[in-house]
């Protein structure tokens, strides 16, 4: 027998020499999950032991973990404004930025007193869509992406959250054009990052589907093909949310400012990167 410290200790210096960053923090989760406990409880039961029933899942995790298979994915959820939702490759894995997204559209008041209409873009799991309903449970959220199996994933933490007033539509950008809804605000974090960057990104972030990274050879592909677009649905005065990869803010202000946008921002994530774009129609 080992106990559950001796175990841990040994996961996490195996996750070190693979490479893998936070080892002993990574080791904590993977065990916690294979415990069925929080992970703070572990603190608590450093002298527990831990026979090969307990042993034997957590180093086919730890392995998996240490060829960069993402955390995230051994775990199957993901922590996203404070709650928690499914996680796996059919969609791009939420980054911490994102969150920040969410946080500035909860600022925007509607220009009258109806309930709020949003569109959200190449919503992936749907988390942005999903975390707006559960903070403003009044509004009617319409979600898009191009990828079934990603909006298989939107529809699984739809109903872990409970969520019914979000509608999912497989769509290229925007909702078919029978609907005919105006919004009041359209989030996007569409992908940013250029065709030819990809193959040397991470290999935590390799496992994302391509789909959701690939912003062609630019970078920028889908974002200037969507917001002259976005302007057919933006009601007057209602407002576009873009999340951007680091240095495109002045091309994509740019793109905004041809297209007859006003009152265009570049806004700063926690790191000081111009992260978020906002812009209102007309």
């Amino acid at each position: 027998m080992m106990s559950l410290l001796e175990v841990l200790q040994g996961a996490a210096k195996f996750l070190d020499k693979q490479g893998v960053e936070q080892p002993r923090l990574n080791a904590e989760h993977l065990l916690a999950h294979v415990l069925g406990v929080k992970r703070l409880e572990l603190y608590l039961q450093f002298d527990r032991p831990l026979g090969e029933k307990e042993r034997a899942p957590l180093r086919d995790l730890v392995r998996k973990r240490g060829k960069g298979v993402p955390l995230q994915h051994l775990l199957g959820t993901v922590e996203f404004c404070g709650r928690t939702f499914l996680c796996d490759s059919r969609a791009l894995i939420p980054r911490t930025e994102t969150e920040q997204l969410v946080e500035r559209a909860l600022t925007y008041k509607t220009p009258s007193s109806r309930p709020r209409s949003i569109l959200d873009v190449a919503t992936g799991s749907g988390i942005i869509a999903l975390s707006l309903a559960l903070e403003w449970p009044e509004a009617k959220i319409t979600a898009t992406d191009i990828s079934q199996l990603a909006l298989s994933l939107a529809h699984e933490n739809a109903l872990l959250h409970g969520v019914t007033s979000v509608e999912f539509l497989e769509a290229d950008l925007l909702p078919p054009t029978q609907k005919n809804d105006q919004f009041d605000l359209i989030t996007a974090n569409l992908p940013y990052i250029s065709s030819v960057e990809i193959p040397t990104l991470s290999r935590e972030v390799q496992y994302d589907p391509t789909l959701a990274l690939d912003g062609g050879v630019g970078g920028l592909d889908l974002i200037n093909r969507f917001i002259p677009l976005a302007t057919t649905r933006l009601i007057q005065g209602g407002h576009i949310l873009l999340e951007i990869g680091k240095d495109q803010d002045l091309q994509v202000m740019e793109c905004l400012e041809r297209h007859n946008y006003s009152d265009i921002l570049a806004l700063p994530d926690y790191q000081g990167v111009l992260r978020f774009i906002e812009a209102a129609h007309g």
